[in-house]
Order: structure tokens, then sequence, then C-alpha cells
């Protein structure tokens, strides 16, 4: 940096240097000349004290400025060779106004102005004036560049509470004008603030991660910001940073996921994934027996306590361990117990421990230390974000940290097939399902909104949803239970982002299980169209024909009363109801022709009307479907309408 600037520096210098010569050489105006000189020395001493400086310079600005002032000496130097002419007819021919100097030395001032200002915002923090610097005159015409250049400076040369202050003044400018963070970035700012993000102070951490993530509005900022290292910096800081840095930095991952998609892959190599879900898990699943996974290092140290076939204590302790609930993590029990049992049993088959370890001697083995062994490896430091007195932060940084992760985790998750199989393997589903239930209101709505996704890839990628969600596996049994509670108290901003989970199941649910059948129909006759419209899209995957079990998913809609709510809305529904709830009648009415409830309901002459509504059939997938709906009604009901009627 410092050769850049000085290779910048050395062409202005020179100028002036040869400003200063010819004017005292000029034959005429050699006053004006003589004030010009005056200028110029100034503003050369100052180019010289700039590139003695020119390691602490912020090249942004140098350049501009001293571009500017190039040009502006350029001028100043042909002006003065205009005074050096020699001979009677060189001095009638060479017309000077007298406003040429009066302009020139206006320049001159307004370099020695930006120049002075370029030394002042470069200062090192000892040396900085902490009072207003002043708008120097090349920001006349952009104020806020001036100010942006300013707080960037600062961020680079400025000790931690003043850079701290720059980055809160960075993430007003983003906030208030999409306009001003394109200059951030472009003007260099993202490099000083994923520095201060990795070694200011709390505070200044949490105003560099909130610019960051105002900062990436676009693909073309995100781009730019991971280039410059955001992925690293967000692990680092995700694994062993302050919870309320982490809390901001998982916002800051979900905005420039929901931003720029093609990130997710960038920021699952760097493992924020097994992290964010670390956090997720902190203090979630070990805390409700009926959620609680195994693990491998629980089942390898296990083998290790049990390969003691001599001792009996450990033994009954283990087989009454698995009769047990596992309980909260160290509950009533001092960590070392755990260590007793590692250490009389590894020593007694040989094995030598690590010190950390074999510092503790054997005091017991009794049922209680083996319990407890094994619900330490249950904690979350297995995910890899390390969780070291993470008790102690108060209840609102833990919740914002959980609904922050949940956020980073819907929008990593969107789309990204390979991102939902790393979630859905590890313990985020359990966790999901647990904040559904007991997490605040925004906890809840990220959870939600995660699992809309993570179930909308599913629906998609059939080598995950057999995997992920399997009708015998707890996890995928648990989320399924309080999605359905949602969508039964039906009083919840969860509600639409639970609907569309459910439908995005629709392939996994057996024969035998219906009871999300009935809670879905009974949204049909939802005042809000928006409601009544996910609700007919969810069933719609339950009887379309892409779904093995169409056939009794289709009787079970009928029997919950569907046909007569579906005939509802596709007369008297929004334009945005009508056309989802037609699609789902004629499918119904494809799979189950022969139903008495749909010919007692008239639903063929419900096809015929909507059949004759052109902006019912202007999509050619509709209409085809509504006339081999319409076909198979007739002939069904035609032949059984004895029966019926």
């Amino acid at each position: 940096m410092a050769d850049i600037v000085k290779q910048i520096l050395a062409k202005p210098i020179q100028l002036a240097d040869q400003v200063t010569k010819a004017a005292d050489e000029a034959s005429s105006f050699k006053q004006e000349c003589a004030e010009l000189k005056s200028k110029t020395e100034k503003l050369v001493g100052l180019l010289r004290q700039a590139a003695r400086a020119s390691s602490d310079l912020y090249e942004r600005p140098t350049r501009r400025i001293i571009d500017d002032t190039e040009q502006v000496l350029d001028k100043a130097f042909s002006l003065v060779l205009k005074c050096r002419a020699n001979g009677l007819m060189k001095r009638v021919f060479t017309i000077i106004p007298a406003a040429a100097f009066r302009k020139m030395s206006s320049q001159l001032e307004n370099s020695i102005g930006d120049v002075s200002w370029l030394l002042r915002v470069s200062a090192s923090g000892d040396d900085r004036d902490d009072g207003y610097l002043g708008l120097p005159p090349i920001a006349a015409n952009e104020p806020i560049l001036c100010l942006i250049w300013e707080q960037i400076a600062i961020l680079y040369t400025g000790s931690l509470d003043n850079r701290s202050d720059a980055a809160a003044s960075l993430v007003s400018l983003a906030r208030d004008n999409d306009r001003y963070g394109k200059l951030i970035i472009e003007e260099g700012g993202v490099g000083p603030l994923l520095k201060l993000l990795k070694e200011g102070k709390i505070e200044g951490q949490e105003n560099a991660a909130k610019a960051i993530g105002l900062l990436g509005k676009d693909p073309e900022s995100v781009e730019h910001m991971i280039h410059a290292g955001v992925c690293t910096v967000f692990a680092k800081i995700l694994k062993e940073g302050p919870m309320k840095v982490q809390a901001v930095t998982a916002w800051a991952v979900s905005e420039l996921a929901a931003n720029y998609p093609k990130c997710q892959d960038l920021f699952a190599q760097h493992n924020i994934i097994r992290l964010l879900v670390s956090h997720l898990a902190f203090e979630t699943i070990q805390e409700h027996s009926k959620y609680a996974i195994a693990s491998n290092k629980a089942a390898s140290i296990h083998a290790v306590v049990m390969a003691n076939s001599n001792n009996a204590t450990v033994k009954v302790a283990v087989d009454e361990y698995h009769q047990s609930p596992i309980l909260h993590p160290m509950e009533n029990q001092t960590p070392n117990q755990m260590h007793n049992v590692v250490t009389n049993t590894l020593a007694m088959r040989g094995v030598n421990l690590p010190q950390k370890l074999s510092n503790n001697h054997v005091r017991s083995n009794s049922q209680g230390n083996v319990k407890q062994f094994h619900h330490v490896y249950y904690q979350p430091q297995q995910s890899g974000a390390n969780m070291k007195g993470r008790e102690l932060e108060d209840p609102a940084t833990k919740s914002y940290m959980k609904a922050m992760a949940a956020r980073a985790l819907w929008h990593l998750a969107k789309g990204n097939s390979s991102i939902c199989r790393s979630i859905t393997e590890s313990r985020a589903l359990l966790c999901f399902a647990v904040l559904l239930e007991k997490g605040t209101d925004d906890v809840q709505f990220n959870s939600a909104m995660a699992l809309m996704e993570i179930t909308a890839v599913a629906a998609r990628d059939t080598d995950l949803r057999r995997s992920a969600f399997k009708p015998n596996s707890h996890a995928c049994k648990l989320v399924v239970d309080q999605l359905l509670k949602i969508i039964e108290k039906a009083d919840s901003e969860l509600l639409i982002s639970c609907i569309k989970a459910i439908g995005n199941l629709a392939r996994t649910f057996r024969a035998t299980e219906t009871r999300m059948i009935a809670p879905l129909v009974k949204l049909l006759d939802e005042r809000e169209a928006e409601v009544s419209k996910e609700a007919a899209i969810a069933l719609t995957k339950f009887a379309c024909t892409d779904n093995y079990l169409h056939l009794d998913h289709s009787k079970a809609i009928i029997s919950a009363g569907g046909a007569k709510l579906l005939i509802q809305l596709v007369y008297f529904g929004e334009q945005i109801v009508q056309l989802s709830a037609l699609v789902l009648l004629c499918y119904i009415a494809l799979h189950v022709p022969d139903s008495e409830e749909l010919a007692q309901a008239e639903v063929l002459t419900v096809l015929e009307w909507a059949s004759k509504q052109s902006y019912m059939t202007q999509d050619e997938t509709i209409d085809a479907l509504l006339q081999e709906a319409k076909s198979r009604l007739e002939l069904y009901q035609s032949r059984g309408s004895r029966g019926f009627h």
C-alpha cells in the first residue's frame, strides 16, 4: 500500500516543483505568479508530508484527491509557462485574462484543503483529532462520499472504540440508502469491517456484523464480500465469539444467503451449518428426554465402559441407564464423577488417558457416575462450537441466538438439497420440534420457515425425503405433531408456513395416517383467502396423481366434508382461491368418480360451470385436468345415478 501511494504522489510533487521554478522565471504577471508559487509551495509541502505518511493513507480518497491535485498543478504549470514569454511579439500574442489567475489560485486553495483533509482523516488513532473534520472541497458535490471516506479511514487507523463508532455510522448509512451501501463497498469498507469483527470489542463486533449484513443487499455485493473472506470470519465468530456477536453474525449469514443463494454452499464448506445447528441445540434438546438422540461419541465411550466385563457395578449401572430417562446434563452431580468412571475403566484395560482426564483420581464407579458420564456427551460441544460459559448468558440473548440461527438455516436450506441433507442428518429437526412448542415468537416463526423450506426441497428430492422423513423416524413424528398442533389451532402467524410444510410431506404418510386431512379441510372454510388457498394447495399434494396414496387421501378429504367446501370456494371464493379449489376438486373427482357424496353435491354441475369460465381455463394444464375429471364424472355418475337419486 505504501509503495502504491508513493507512486501516486511522485508526479504531482514533480509538477509542483516545476511550477515553483517556472514562477521564479516569469517575466510578466510577476505578482500573480508569486502568489501561485506561494500556494504551490504550501501544497507541495503537504504532498511530501503525505508521502512520508504513505503507509497510513487510505487509498481510495488518496487516489481521487491526488488525481484532481495533479490536474490542477498541470494547469498551473501551463499558466505560469505563458508568463515566461520572451520578446515583444510573444508578449503581444500571449493573452492571459486576469480571471485565469483568480481561478487557478482558487483551485490550488481547494487542493490544499483536500490534501490537508486527507492527512487529518488518515491520521492514526493516537494522532487523530476527534473533532469534526469538515468537508474537503472535493466533496462539495457529494458530501456523503466524504462522510463514508472518513468512517472507513477510522476503521483502518482508529482506536477500537472509534472503529466501533465508525461501524455504527456505516450501519446507519447502509440502512438508510442502498446507494450508500454500494459506495461503502466500492470505497473499500468491507475489509476493515471484517477485521473489526475479528478483533474488536463486543459492541464493535456487533456493529461490524450488522454493517456486513446490511451491505449484502444484492448478488454483486455479496460476491464481493465472499472474495474478501467473509465466510472464514463468520465461521470463526460462530465457533468461539461472544454469543451477542454470534447472534448478529447468524443474522448476517441469513441476509447474505437470502440475497445471493449461490453463496449457500460456500457457507456450508466453512462448517457454518454445523455451527448453527449447535447453537440451535444448546439448552434445547438435552432438557427434554423424549428429544434425546444417541451420538457416536456416546456409543463409543459406552463400548469402552462395557468392555470391562469384570466390573459388575459398571455393567449394572449401564443396564439401568438404558432403562432410565435421559436427564438434564450435569443435573445434581459434579463433572468430576464422569472422569472417575472413565479413568477407572480404562486404567483396568491398560489404556493411557489424556492428561486432562487422568488428573482425576478414582473415587467411585456408582450407577449415578455412569449416568453422568453419558449425559456429558449429549452436550452440544460435539458440534464444534465453543459453548463454554454460555449458561451464564441472559435468556433474551440465548433466545435471540436461537432465532437468528434458525433464520440462517431457513435461508441456507432454501432450494439446496445438500444443505438440507446436512441439516436433517444433524439434530436440527428435533430442535425445530422443541422450539415450535417452547420457543419465543421469533424462534417459532423462523423454525417454521426453516421447516417449510426443508420440506419443500424434500418434496422434490426423493432421496432426501426417504432418508429424513421416514414414517418411523422419531424426529419426523415430533415435527409433524407440532405442525399439526399449529394447524389445528389455526390462530398463529405460523399457520401458512406449517400448512405448506405438511403439504410438502404429503408423500411421506402411510395410508392409515389421515389425521392431517381433517384439519386442512377445516381451513378451507377459513375467512382469510390466503389460508384457504394454501390449505387447498396442500390437500392437492395429497390427492394428486403423483401421490401413490391419492385414492385413500381423496376419500379422506371427501369424508371430512371437503367436497361441499370446495364447491363453495369454486363458486364464491376470491379468484386466488378459486383455481386452487378447482384443481383439488378435479383430482378428487378424477380418483373417486363413483362417490355418492360427489353426486349429491352435484360436483359435475360445478365442473361444467367452471369449464365455461374463461379465466379458469386459461392454463392448459388446468383445462386438461378439468375436462378429464368431468368426463370421469359423466361416465360413473350417469351409470350410478339411479342408485344415488
